[in-house]
């Protein structure tokens, strides 16, 4: 079976290096309003009543639409997967995880400090702040950005530190298997070397597909129209391991020992 890449090797290379490649077109204009349809009424808001929008974040939880299995798999973000994390080591997703809708409000949001997302359960995890990540991305992946509506730098994009999965990565070795819990991470990314930043703007249809030590942050809406995304993780078949040398290792691995020599 011929297979197409859908990453360039250039795009491969920003992975390694910046931590992030943005891919457009990742799934259809006309799945990502359906998607937004559903949102709509799972927020309880009116489109077209502005005074309904009184929250500057709505988050509505896991679903399980077809529109959004829709969306997580298509071909090219399948074979983007199998280029960055691996041939076959990730789970198709047939959810992406809880939405964060973000309205345009004077109100700031609770929620816009920068973090790296955890990906498992520590011992005894009451809450997602005690979930953990390590040096070996125990069960993640890929973080991703599914844009659903049309996001401009207005609109509350994520902002995303270019380069510092690599800082993250030193940050990380040290503590072996056990890792980090998020918030124990959260407090050392202020310790990390300045970085540039970009705002994950994009029509409906992106996709940014991001390093799993990346450092991002949300933001407050400027604009004048709801942003609708997703924002889960890439689950994997396989822990990563990680080799100090092997040109076979996929570009996760690749972008972490790039960090542990820097």
């Amino acid at each position: 079976m011929l297979r197409l890449n859908a990453l360039t090797t250039k795009q491969i290379d920003q992975f390694v290096d910046e931590g992030f490649v943005k891919l457009e077109n990742a799934f259809s204009a006309d799945i990502a309003r359906d998607c937004v349809s559903i949102l709509w009424k799972e927020t309880g808001c009116d489109p077209d009543r502005h005074e309904t929008w009184t929250k500057p974040v709505v988050r509505v939880g896991e679903l399980g639409h077809e529109p959004f299995i829709k969306a997580a798999n298509t071909p090219i973000l399948h074979e983007a997967f199998d280029q960055l994390v691996g041939i076959g080591n990730w789970h198709p997703r047939t959810t992406l995880g809880s939405f964060p809708i973000r309205f345009p409000s004077t109100e700031k949001a609770t929620d816009t400090g920068w973090h790296v997302d955890a990906s498992y359960p520590g011992e005894n995890a009451s809450s997602y702040f005690d979930w953990r990540i390590n040096i070996h991305s125990k069960g993640r992946g890929l973080l991703m950005l599914f844009l659903f509506s049309d996001v401009s730098q207005h609109d509350a994009p994520t902002l995303i530190k270019i380069g510092s999965h690599l800082d993250v990565a030193k940050i990380l070795e040290p503590k072996g298997e056990k890792g980090l819990s998020f918030m124990e991470l959260a407090k050392k990314i202020s310790s990390i070397p300045q970085r540039p930043e970009i705002k994950a703007t994009g029509k409906a249809g992106t996709v940014y597909l991001c390093h799993p030590f990346i450092v991002h942050a949300a933001q407050d809406h400027h604009g004048k129209h709801p942003k609708f995304m997703a924002q889960p993780g890439l689950l994997t078949r396989n822990d990563f391991s990680i080799k100090r040398s092997g040109d076979n290792n996929c570009p996760v691995i690749k972008a972490i020992l790039k960090g542990l020599k820097g």
